[in-house]
């Protein structure tokens, strides 16, 4: 195990923010404060990484240990104790899985394809490391009269990460800001999809940084359905959890927009026509200028000579300026929407609404003789336009896609030619899936994939102090396509034998 060069110590913590069984703790006396490593160290050597004064010794290793060889760690387990990845447990002295086996995949119906769903699930198999050994359980069944296989393995993935999908149109910040977990970059904000934030999470790169440690955290966390803290460009402040709404700067959201300003008008320039003379949908993306539409146009509007306050895309369509206002733009109230307007073509009286693109926000102006607005009470017909954009609306939700390739253990324990594995899930003959959920696989070239956490058995994914996370892997194929691809036929046993063993 492990001891504190009481010398060279700086009492920093760092060591005892990172031990993953909790071996490191602080000591406080009245006279001094000490950090000590207890002998539940199983010397994965995370302490010693991230210690900067070389204030970690090797010291003598407790007699009563097993070495683990399930990752390349090899973390020195007590009895009694786990080792860094919690995964393996030492049991009077024989390293135990240290969670049953999951047989029966999670939420998935039966498919008229005998292959579309996996047997088992291989949360809770252990795994094949070093890539050499057969996979821990390769169970065949018969399906429909198809003899159908299932080889699992929980997979180190070095590659691997998450795609965080955030509902909101909150401004987060720029593509490419950096993500931070507790001072340490661990992604970044990544290219916006339509009426979400999304943020990328780990990657080779990260996980083989100095914030590798923090990285790997994160991303089980995350996919483990945990909630977790970060920070884009250090300010702001995001509370995420799969299945959750996104909580950000304190705001927990509601409802996701219905779409960008334009397309808002264009779904309700009807409505809107009849119950303003105008009507401005704010939007960090398009605001939309309905009397000016082409959907404004198609119900009969023509120009009210408003002028919102952005920059002109096209018709009816303007550019708004990201920010932390209303819809993400820089505009902090309803009024601040509205720019100016031509009283050439502009009519005294009319009614102009501001809403923005969940309806939750919104306003009623009247223009004056003077070219002044002044708001007025909103009318039952405008509250029904801001009514009917809510009612349209989906709940804000945080979804957690978990992205990873597939390589060593995970194909080598499948069969002798690896490559084959990787033809025969491209072509559909074998099917991959990760946990007891449905995985779509990129095109081209290895074996990389996209699955949704919350489809995925519960606390599903770990993490290795290489770093690198923890992937239950499953390929279901045809019994007679394993044998061709150079399967390990000798280890398969029927379901049936698990079935006796529950």
């Amino acid at each position: 195990m492990y001891e504190i060069d009481r010398d060279q110590c700086r009492k920093c913590k760092h060591c005892v923010k990172e031990c993953p069984v909790g071996a490191i703790k602080v000591k406080k006396t009245a006279e001094q404060t000490l950090i000590e490593i207890s002998d539940c160290c199983v010397e994965c050597g995370i302490c010693r990484r991230v210690c900067q004064f070389e204030a970690i010794l090797l010291s003598q290793s407790n007699a009563e240990v097993i070495v683990c060889s399930s990752c390349p760690v090899q973390c020195k387990v007590p009895v009694g104790a786990t080792g860094a990845c919690t995964r393996y447990r030492n049991v009077d002295g024989k390293l135990v899985r240290d969670r049953a086996l999951v047989i029966d995949p999670k939420d998935i119906p039966e498919a008229a394809d005998a292959i579309r769903k996996p047997i088992i699930t291989a949360v809770g198999a252990g795994t094949n490391y070093p890539c050499s050994k057969p996979s821990p359980h390769i169970v065949s069944q018969c399906r429909n009269g198809v003899d159908v296989v299932t080889v699992v393995t929980e997979a180190p993935l070095s590659y691997s990460g998450l795609i965080v999908k955030l509902d909101t149109n909150a401004y987060i910040g720029e593509e490419g800001d950096p993500v931070y977990r507790d001072n340490k970059i661990v992604g970044m904000v990544n290219t916006e999809e339509y009426g979400s934030k999304m943020i990328a999470i780990g990657g080779a790169n990260k996980l083989t940084s100095d914030a590798g440690f923090a990285t790997a955290r994160t991303i089980v966390e995350l996919a483990n359905g945990e909630a977790v803290e970060l920070k884009v460009n250090r300010k702001t402040q995001l509370k995420l959890q799969a299945g959750m709404a996104p909580i950000i700067d304190g705001v927990e959201e509601s409802i996701m927009r219905i779409g960008c300003g334009s397309a808002t008008v264009g779904l309700f320039a009807k409505m809107m026509k009849e119950a303003v003379d105008e009507c401005i949908v704010i939007d960090h993306h398009v605001i939309g200028l309905c009397s000016e539409h082409l959907a404004g146009e198609a119900v009969g509007m023509s120009w009210s000579g408003v002028i919102p306050n952005a920059a002109k895309s096209s018709r009816g369509r303007y550019f708004g300026e990201h920010g932390q206002g209303i819809g993400g733009t820089t505009l902090k109230t309803p009024r601040d929407a509205i720019k100016d307007c031509d009283m050439t073509i502009a009519k005294p009286g009319i009614k102009v609404m501001v809403v923005n693109t969940t309806g939750e926000i919104f306003a009623l102006f009247t223009l004056l003789e003077d070219g002044q607005f002044k708001e007025i009470p909103m009318s039952e017909a405008a509250m029904g336009v801001a009514q009917t954009i809510q009612n349209n609306c989906q709940r804000s939700m945080t979804s957690v896609l978990y992205t990873g390739g597939t390589g060593g253990s995970a194909r080598g324990g499948v069969c002798t030619h690896p490559v084959k594995i990787t033809e025969a899930v491209h072509a559909q003959k074998a099917v991959l899936s990760i946990g007891g959920a449905p995985a779509f696989v990129y095109p081209g070239g290895g074996i990389n994939f996209i699955v949704d956490t919350q489809k995925v058995v519960n606390k599903a994914f770990s993490w290795v102090p290489t770093p690198a996370t923890v992937a239950p892997v499953e390929y279901t194929m045809k019994k007679s396509d394993y044998q061709a691809m150079g399967g390990h036929m000798d280890q398969i046993k029927e379901l049936s034998e698990y079935k006796k063993n529950d």
